[in-house]
C-alpha cells in the first residue's frame, strides 16, 4: 500500500501519524456532510463495505476519514457516463487499496487554515495534493478518471455533501478541533447549535443578538449548511 504526497510517497516529514480517527459523527451527520444516503450508510456499515472506524457498535461512529471513504466508495462503485460510453464499476479491491490508504492520512494536515488537497484515482490510488484545498465555492472537480475527495460532492436525487474542508466561506470542518464538527472559522461556535436555534423556532435576529461577537454573514452560512444537511437526510424516493 502506497499513500503518496504530490507525486511522491509519504515519508520523512510528511510520515503518517495515525491520526485518521479524528472527528466523530453519528450516522446521521456522516451521511448528511458526505452526501451519501443515510440507508446506504447503514447498509454498507452491516455488509462490512465501510465500518465506522470510531465506533463499530451500538452508538456507531464514523471518523472523518469515514466521511471520505463513503464517497469514494460510491464513486468507485458507480458506473460513470462518458463521451464515449460508460466507465464500470471499479473493482472492490480497488476500493479497499483506497479505504487502507485513507487509515493512513495524517489528520492534521488540516487546520483552520484549510490543508491540502485529496483525491483518488480509479484505481484506488489516493494522492495527497501539495496545493492547498479551495473553498467552497471553488469549482468542483469531479472527473472521469479522478475524485476531488474533500470537494462539494452531488450524487443523484439532489443530494450534495459540503466542501469538507470549506463548507462555507466563514465556515470550517477540522478534524481535531470540536469532534469534526462544522464551525465559524476561529471559533468554537458549531453550526449545529445554531440549526438547532432556528428549528426551535428562533428567527435570525435574535439569533444574532444571542452572538454579538460574530459576523452576521457567518451566521446566515451556518444556518444555511443546516439547512442543506437536513435536506440530505430527507428519504430518497423510490
Amino acid at each position: 500500500m502506497t499513500l503518496t504526497h504530490g507525486n511522491r510517497p509519504l515519508g520523512g516529514e510528511y510520515a503518517p501519524t495515525m491520526l485518521g480517527s479524528r472527528g466523530a459523527y453519528p450516522a446521521p451527520r456522516a451521511a448528511a456532510l458526505s452526501g451519501v444516503p443515510l440507508s446506504t450508510v447503514h447498509d454498507w456499515a452491516r455488509k462490512d463495505v465501510l465500518v465506522p472506524s470510531i465506533s463499530p457498535e451500538r452508538v456507531k461512529l464514523w471518523s472523518y476519514a469515514d466521511l471520505m471513504g463513503l464517497r469514494i466508495i460510491h464513486w468507485l462503485r458507480h458506473e460513470k457516463e462518458v463521451e464515449d460510453g460508460r466507465l464500470p464499476r471499479t473493482t472492490m479491491s480497488a476500493v479497499k487499496r483506497a479505504l487502507g490508504q485513507l487509515a493512513e492520512l495524517d489528520m492534521a494536515l488540516w487546520t483552520e487554515d484549510v490543508g491540502p488537497s485529496v483525491v483518488v484515482d480509479r484505481a484506488g490510488q489516493v494522492l495527497v495534493r501539495t496545493e492547498p484545498h479551495h473553498e467552497a465555492d471553488a469549482r468542483q472537480r469531479i472527473l472521469d478518471d479522478e475524485l476531488d475527495v474533500l470537494s462539494p460532492f452531488p450524487i443523484a436525487d439532489g443530494l450534495r455533501g459540503p466542501d469538507l474542508v470549506a463548507p462555507r466561506p466563514r465556515l470550517r470542518i477540522v478534524p481535531g478541533k470540536l469532534g469534526g464538527s462544522p464551525h465559524v472559522v476561529h471559533t468554537r461556535l458549531e453550526s449545529q447549535a445554531l440549526g438547532a436555534l432556528a428549528d426551535s423556532g428562533l428567527p435570525s435576529a435574535k439569533i444574532y443578538r444571542l452572538y454579538p461577537d460574530i459576523e452576521r454573514p457567518a451566521i446566515d452560512e451556518a444556518l444555511d449548511l443546516e439547512r442543506q444537511l437536513a435536506h440530505n437526510l430527507r428519504p430518497v424516493a423510490a
